[in-house]
Parts: C-alpha cells; sequence; structure tokens
C-alpha cells in the first residue's frame, strides 16, 4: 500500500514536512498524536509515509521510498467504524492497524446521542500501550468543530505523550474520502509540533480540550478576519515552497 500510494504525496502533489526529526526522538510506545482532519483516509496514509520516513533518517522528506522495507508495524489510528465498513482501502487500513469506535453523536448520517462504549475506550488503551496511535479528536473532517472530551478523558487516563499535527492542503487535493486525487500540483503541507505540556493528574479536561484546539488550530481564534498584507505574504512562502519543491523534484530525477 506504502508503494502504491506514495506518488499521491511526491508527484502528483507536493508534501512539504517540517518538524519530523523529534519522531525519532519519541519512546516505541504510549504516544499520542492529535491533528486537524480533511480526508477519510489520505491524512493517516501521509502520517505513516513521514513516521516511517524520519524515523529511517529522513527529515522533512518521504523521497525514495526506500523507508517502506523496514516499517514502524505498531501504528494505530482511531477511526468511525462506519466510515471503514465499505470499499477496499478502508478494509486494507482497518487490517492494517485501525481502531473502529463508535462515535457518539453521529451515525449513518445523523444526529445521535449516545453513550461512549468502554470497550472503544480500552481498545485505544491497547493501542497505546503497544505502539503509536493517531487520533483526530474533532471527529470530523469539518474545520472549526468542538474537540471532542473523549480525547482529553484518554490523555488522562493512559498519560501519554500528546504530539500535534496540522495538515493543509488534503481537502483541496483529494475527494472526501482521500481516495481520488481531485487536483494536483497542490501544495500539501504537515506540521509537526513539540509534545504538549499536560498535568495528566491535577489538569481539567477543558484545559487540555482548549491546549489541542490551540495546537492543531482549531480554536474558534483562528477564525478571525486575515488581513490583505497576511495574505499576501502567505501566498508568497507558498510560492516559495512550491518552486523549492519543484527544484528538489528535479534534482531527484
Amino acid at each position: 500500500m506504502g508503494a502504491m500510494t506514495h506518488r499521491r504525496y511526491r508527484g502528483f502533489n507536493d508534501l512539504q514536512i517540517e518538524g519530523s526529526s523529534i519522531l525519532k526522538d519519541l519512546p516505541d510506545r504510549n504516544v499520542l498524536f492529535v491533528s486537524n482532519h480533511q480526508t477519510y483516509f489520505a491524512d493517516v496514509v501521509a502520517m505513516y509515509h513521514v513516521f516511517n520516513a524520519s524515523l529511517s533518517g529522513r527529515e522533512d522528506s518521504i523521497k525514495n521510498v526506500g523507508y517502506l522495507w523496514n516499517p514502524k508495524l505498531n501504528i494505530y489510528y482511531v477511526a468511525a467504524a462506519e466510515t471503514m465498513k465499505k470499499g477496499f482501502l478502508p478494509k486494507v487500513l482497518a487490517y492494517a492497524g485501525s481502531i473502529s469506535i463508535d462515535r457518539t453523536w453521529r451515525a449513518d448520517g445523523q444526529n445521535v446521542n449516545r453513550q461512549v462504549k468502554m470497550s472503544d475506550i480500552s481498545d485505544i488503551g491497547k493501542a497505546l500501550d503497544d505502539g503509536w496511535v493517531i487520533t483526530f479528536p474533532q471527529g470530523t473532517t469539518k474545520p472549526w468543530k468542538p474537540i471532542r472530551k473523549g480525547t482529553a478523558f484518554i490523555i488522562k487516563k493512559y498519560k501519554p505523550i500528546v504530539i500535534p499535527i496540522v495538515i493543509d492542503g488534503f481537502r483541496r487535493s483529494f475527494d472526501k474520502k482521500g481516495i481520488r486525487i481531485k487536483k494536483r500540483n497542490i501544495l500539501q503541507s504537515m506540521v509537526i509540533k513539540e509534545p504538549l505540556d499536560i498535568d495528566y493528574d491535577n489538569e481539567e479536561v477543558e484545559s487540555i480540550i482548549e491546549k489541542i484546539e490551540y495546537a492543531i488550530e482549531q480554536h474558534p481564534s483562528f477564525l478571525k478576519v486575515i488581513p490583505e498584507s497576511e495574505i499576501i505574504a502567505h501566498e508568497s512562502l507558498n510560492e516559495q515552497r512550491r518552486y523549492s519543491a519543484k527544484t528538489n523534484n528535479d534534482k531527484d530525477l
């Protein structure tokens, strides 16, 4: 699967990575990655590539898929059970390490209100005990939705190292499921940040939620009106990244 998906991030599009150097210094287990979410599957597949490339010695790069010969196998990710039932890729990912949970607020396109299944929490705990876990704490690909409290409860209960990740460009590159390439030559980005400073025993759930919101850049304050000068500066930076990515790709040919 890794070889088949590699060109989706380095070829058809260009994935720009920042901060991956911290990955090689993390312990082999009890690490929780929290990220914003843009597609069902493309986000997490990109993380598999970046994680394994970094662990094999590449810094902020996934060029040359040789890192797939000896991948880290104990990487899991939390997914809504209903999204894992249909299609070939979901079944492959389910086999590869998804932790399927029942969402408490949404099912089959309808709003619901049900209790958290303790077995779901336990399954996440077992995965953390074995390795790294990726979760999307908003529970949806829609931006600016609130962080679900379950993530904070899991953090307080199992005390993992919490690594925030911010992704962008995936929504423009792929369809909602992250399977079909919608547009090419899109600048994708993944920023891996330093671990969150959390007082597991004494910090309130609401405080942990707020820290996650800021860290993955989904706090309501990020919805401020952006000045035109800032937009121009951002576009200029993106253009520089595109040029840098094109130059690097040309060198690899």
